[in-house]
């Protein structure tokens, strides 16, 4: 029998994945700025089905059950709406901002989790959304003070939303794990995300120009690694261990939006980020899951 990796491993495993997720984020709002949310989310999601089916087929995966395959669109039309959103929201707000704001997605679904799977609401998960829910408000006044454009504003909003529509995604695929494999899981939620965002392309969406192409392509792998590297992780280490490497998403988006679009990263979002960070810490503290990210699309 081989030995069970140590978790300093798996945190490195974990770690890389973040980051590697985070270079796509980059990637995906260049693309979101020139060409659109929705070309930049549909054509990354084809090619990373394109990815996703040839990994599943050399692992000779077969047709999912009806359960399955019920899941699988539920949570493809959930986690397709979130991604839509984020990546609308993250052409018009900084790279920072945006990550910490989807923070709240783990402690949203703590209490969807609550009604749509019974699972009991700890006193730890209601203190960490009210201090989590603090730091939202500290980054809004933060936009109220820098008299923050109308395109921030409804940027900020729709990253809220997507957080919320992410959260729903998490409880489903709690449900998904115990019915599908991690690559089934992400070849049939980029499936549904693609299928059903197809169909209005003719109306908002162009076939991209070639210059555009290595970048979708190069956000397509880079999602599909980074999902791969962080199921792998999870598989060998509690979630506990690994909760706190989440969180560096926030530094690599304020590096990387620093570097590529010059964004600075304000006080009020510092502020806000460490208070969302601690009442994420408190809410899912043992014996709770540990967050996740919107890495898990």
């Amino acid at each position: 029998m081989n030995a069970r990796p140590s978790p300093v491993i798996a945190f490195g495993a974990a770690a890389l994945g973040i980051a590697i997720y985070s270079v796509m984020d980059t990637l995906m709002k260049r693309l979101s700025i020139d060409s659109g949310a929705y070309s930049a989310v549909l054509w990354r999601s084809w090619v990373g089905v394109a990815i996703t089916a040839a990994l599943f087929l050399a692992r000779r995966g077969r047709w999912p059950g009806r359960e399955a395959l019920t899941l699988h669109v539920a949570r493809g039309a959930t986690g397709g709406a979130s991604v839509l959103l984020f990546f609308w929201g993250l052409a018009r707000v900084p790279m920072a901002q945006s990550i910490a704001l989807t923070f709240l997605s783990p402690l949203i679904a703590l209490f969807l989790a609550a009604v749509a799977l019974g699972e009991k609401v700890r006193r730890a998960a209601i203190w960490g959304s009210l201090i989590a829910g603090a730091g939202v408000l500290v980054i809004a006044g933060g936009e109220v003070r820098a008299q923050a454009s109308t395109e921030v504003v409804l940027g900020s909003l729709a990253i809220l939303a997507a957080s919320i529509l992410y959260a729903v995604s998490l409880v489903l695929l709690r449900r998904q794990a115990q019915v599908a494999g991690p690559t089934e899981v992400a070849l049939f939620t980029m499936l549904v995300i693609a299928v059903l965002m197809t169909p209005a392309a003719p109306f908002v969406s162009h076939w991209p120009a070639m210059g555009q192409w290595p970048a979708i392509l190069a956000a397509a792998l880079l999602g599909s690694l980074s999902a791969l590297l962080l199921a792998w992780a999870y598989a060998r280490a509690e979630a506990q261990i690994l909760a706190p490497v989440e969180y560096t998403a926030f530094v690599w988006a304020a590096c990387l939006g620093y570097a590529v679009f010059g964004e600075r990263v304000s006080p009020f979002t510092l502020a806000g980020a460490a208070l969302i960070i601690g009442g994420c810490v408190v809410a899912v503290r043992r014996p709770g899951p540990g967050p996740q990210s919107e890495a898990g699309l």
